[in-house]
């Protein structure tokens, strides 16, 4: 998490980004919508976002990110990306449970680990011939309870 930045002030950021970039414009009505907050929880944190410089926004006006609002949005933007995909992808986390987990770790995660999880994710996934084969492994091992027969053998064979 950016220094001095709540994990609900990065989900105000977040939210701005994504909305914007699905719509022209973004409205307080939007953010409520979007955050499942009142409207006048949503002007409240416009309020410490513009004093903090992170945002742009005029009572009853559209809402805008600053260059440095902009940039704490796409990290936290990335880093719900990266922890979502490894938590369906490699993992298997349904859908659904992996976008909700994702969002509540995403404001965890120091920036080291964050690189670290998003540089293994890519390394995993750009494998031209599919998921490695321990992902699939991983698979059978989670849902069997037991370690493949693959994995007994070379366990055996070190011995």
């Amino acid at each position: 998490m950016v220094t001095g930045q709540t994990a609900s002030m990065e989900d105000y950021l977040e939210a701005i980004a994504a909305l914007r970039d699905k719509r022209q414009v973004v409205r307080v009505s939007h953010i409520s919508k979007a955050l499942g907050v009142s409207m006048p929880s949503v002007t409240s944190a416009l309020r410490k976002l513009t004093e903090e410089g992170l945002v742009d926004h005029e009572r009853y006006g559209h809402v805008e990110l600053t260059a440095e609002g902009e940039g704490i949005a796409r990290d936290v933007i990335h880093r719900h990306e990266a922890l979502r995909q490894f938590l369906t992808e490699i993992l298997g986390v349904d859908p659904v449970t992996a976008r909700e987990d994702a969002c509540k770790m995403e404001h965890s995660l120091s920036p080291s680990s964050r690189d670290r999880l998003s540089k293994f994710v890519e390394f995993v996934l750009a494998n031209p011939k599919g998921l490695p084969h321990w992902v699939k492994n991983f698979k059978h091992y989670f849902e069997h309870g037991e370690l493949p027969e693959e994995c007994l053998a070379r366990c055996y064979k070190d011995e």
